[in-house]
């Protein structure tokens, strides 16, 4: 694994467009492989559901009121981590995804730690997540980080829910 220290955290909004436009090409393949994983057979960005192409197309305007950290190694964004802020509840982390010609540097356990430290910092009591359960190598790194499965808030089948302190 390689030191987190080469690998920078931008938070956006806020930053500059190359950000959100790395953003953007880091939730195509994202989106187009959980399809996959799920059997739907999609073919391109323009065959996913309407929600889920519009965070490729508007990630400002999906993303509103969200924390996005995009990690950076050089100038090239190689992941990315959408933390929801509800008013009355705890933060959601979302969209964790690391390009995968960046794997096995550290760079999701460096999202993670940020989104941790950004929800600390801001008064957050509990951060949750949901995850295929056939992503198995997700859910022991965030059981490595303490997360913990809990009852399930979301009715799909095959989800995994879990939460942790921030």
């Amino acid at each position: 694994m390689t030191d987190h220290r080469e690998v920078a955290i931008t938070r956006w909004p806020g930053r500059t467009p190359p950000v959100e436009d790395g953003l953007a090409a880091l939730l195509a393949p994202y989106h187009l492989r959980t399809e996959v994983e799920k059997g739907q057979q999609v073919a391109s960005v323009d065959g996913l559901p309407d929600r889920y192409r519009a965070e490729i197309t508007d990630p400002r305007t999906a993303f509103a009121g969200d924390v996005v950290l995009v990690a950076l190694l050089g100038d090239s964004a190689a992941g990315c981590l959408v933390l929801t802020s509800p008013a009355n509840g705890p933060s959601e982390i979302k969209r964790l995804w690391t390009d995968p010609e960046f794997r096995g540097r550290g760079i999701a356990s460096a999202l993670l730690g940020a989104a941790l430290a950004h929800a600390k910092e801001n008064g957050v009591d509990t951060v949750r997540l949901s995850v295929w359960e056939w992503r198995t190598g997700a859910i022991a790194l965030y059981e490595r980080l303490g997360f913990t499965v809990t009852e399930s808030w979301d009715a799909r089948e095959q989800l995994v829910c879990m939460q942790r302190a921030a």
